[in-house]
């Protein structure tokens, strides 16, 4: 298929210009025009996401689930286009675009066979009782129902797995809430072709327009007004600290206020223990390398910290990992803003007290190098702005004076998506004492593994306690990621004739 795009909104099936254009700003090839979204577009994709959703929002599982297959079918049947113009909004290979279009068709086809089988509704009955004393008990009945229209914000880092129909907007539809998309500027061009494939979906299901509709970026005010919205109930984000606290706390400021699942990034802390050290601590550098550096370390569970306990072990860790990481070229980032953020952040720890350069390289324009620091356990502790995320291929390795300084590093970490445990069956003491405090710091645990890469399952945890997301007993990965969009009900005694059909 070729490349055809249009630079317009999609508004409840209807293509639509803007108020104004933004250029987008691609690694390579031409520059696009794109629409400038306004909150009159917001206003309308909302009215029509909740006419949508007196319909949709009763539809039948099967036809939900039918509804996310086809918009996987129509995605590959585009898949040529998309590969192209990702690859040139994102400066990401081939190779990569292909396989996350591959994990956003396939989080489509796993979430339509998980809403067939029907155990997310998580269905309750408690039969009446009505010669029990002292007082008879009513027959109650419980399911999951879906809350109404929700508003998604494409990620810059996923132009696909986290954008336009990507895990949020994938778990809203299942659960069958209608959704509007506000388009990262990153990648409008990606986001526009994505639009058209579930906007052939829907036509091809028969279902009402407003289940669907993608408002380009290029103006905050977009973002603002959409999160506002009196018809929105709640918001999907994936993005930066900053950008994803302010519109949380728009949520929170609403006089209805609504649930923002933002997942905002980590530094992921990796933890050695000496006895895994010792055995393979060259074998675990350099899987920590590739792990740092894959994508130019622009995940979200980037593994940018490992702490070690003090030992001539520890040091040459260190130096296999400054010697893989020197020999990694630079990679082209998502954006020039991502970038600058990225010289910005190592700046930062360049300049703080007690911090050491192992590898220092030289990046400029829109291309990241790998940096690598060092500090002790007690410095880390006396600054806070150690532990803030630089998003990026930067490693600080924490070298800790004993065991009881590195409990100390667990307990001041803030929450994590991730924190992981390198250990050998000798370290198994200090692995189950460290234990107890991982499991408050993070929402997922891993042993000998490195944390990129997340699956995309039914036990998958992608979410964690504040700052790593706003939403602790929530993940954005992962069959479990709908159940953020549905809400408990309970029916008292009533006709089967007046039940859903879920409880029918």
């Amino acid at each position: 298929m070729t490349l055809a795009l249009t630079g317009k909104h999609l508004i409840a099936g209807d293509w639509q210009e803007g108020e104004g254009s933004f250029q987008s700003s691609p690694s390579s090839g031409p520059a696009r025009p794109f629409a400038v979204g306004t909150p009159a577009q917001v206003d309308a994709a909302a009215r029509a996401a909740e006419e949508a959703f007196w319909s949709y929002g009763y539809s039948s599982r099967a036809e939900r689930a039918a509804f996310l297959r086809a918009i996987a079918e129509e995605i590959e049947a585009r898949g040529e286009a998309i590969t192209e113009i990702g690859c040139q909004e994102s400066g990401l290979p081939e190779a990569r675009l292909q396989g996350e279009r591959g994990r956003t068709v396939g989080q489509l086809r796993l979430f339509a066979d998980h809403i067939e089988k029907g155990d997310y509704l998580d269905r309750r009955h408690d039969k009446a009782l009505p010669d029990r004393q002292p007082l008879p008990r009513p027959d109650l009945k419980m399911v999951q129902r879906p809350i109404g229209p929700v508003a998604v914000f494409g990620a810059s880092n996923f132009p696909l797995a986290f954008s336009t129909a990507g895990g949020d907007t994938a778990a809203a539809l299942a659960a069958g809430c209608p959704v509007v998309v506000k388009g990262h500027s990153a990648h409008p061009g990606t986001g526009e072709i994505v639009a058209q494939a579930i906007d052939a979906a829907v036509k091809k299901q028969g279902l009402h327009p407003g289940v669907f509709s993608l408002i380009q970026g290029g103006n905050r005010e977009v973002g603002q007004t959409l999160v506002q919205h009196p018809l929105i109930k709640a918001v999907g984000f994936t993005g930066s600290l900053a950008g994803g606290r302010a519109l949380f706390d728009l949520c929170a400021q609403r006089p209805e206020p609504i649930p923002f699942f933002g997942e905002l990034g980590s530094v992921n802390p990796m933890f050695l223990l000496p006895q895994a050290l010792a055995a393979r601590g060259a074998e675990i550098a350099k899987g920590w390398v590739g792990s740092l550096t894959m994508g130019a370390g622009q995940f979200c569970t980037n593994p940018g910290i490992a702490v070690v306990l003090e030992s001539p072990e520890a040091e040459a860790f260190a130096e296999a990992a400054r010697a893989g990481l020197a020999e990694v070229g630079g990679q082209t980032m998502l954006t020039d803003g991502i970038a600058e953020a990225y010289r910005s952040g190592v700046q930062r720890v360049e300049g703080s007290e007690g911090v050491r350069s192992l590898l220092t390289t030289t990046c400029d324009l829109r291309n990241a190098t790998p940096y690598l620091f060092a500090t002790t356990g007690k410095e880390w502790l006396a600054n806070e702005e150690l532990g803030e995320e630089v998003f990026g291929p930067l490693g600080l390795i924490v070298t800790v004076s004993d065991f009881e300084e590195m409990l100390a590093v667990a307990r001041s970490l803030q929450g994590q998506l991730t924190c992981t445990l390198h250990l050998d069956e000798g370290d198994s003491e200090q692995g189950r004492a460290l234990m107890p405090i991982l499991e408050r710091k993070a929402g997922r645990l891993l042993a000998n593994g490195y944390p990129t890469g997340v699956e995309v399952c039914d036990a998958m945890v992608h979410g964690g306690p504040y700052p790593a997301s706003t939403n602790f007993g929530a993940t954005s990965v992962g069959t479990l990621s709908i159940r953020r969009f549905l809400r408990p009900v309970c029916y008292q005694n009533l006709p089967d004739a007046l039940l859903p059909d879920d409880l029918a």
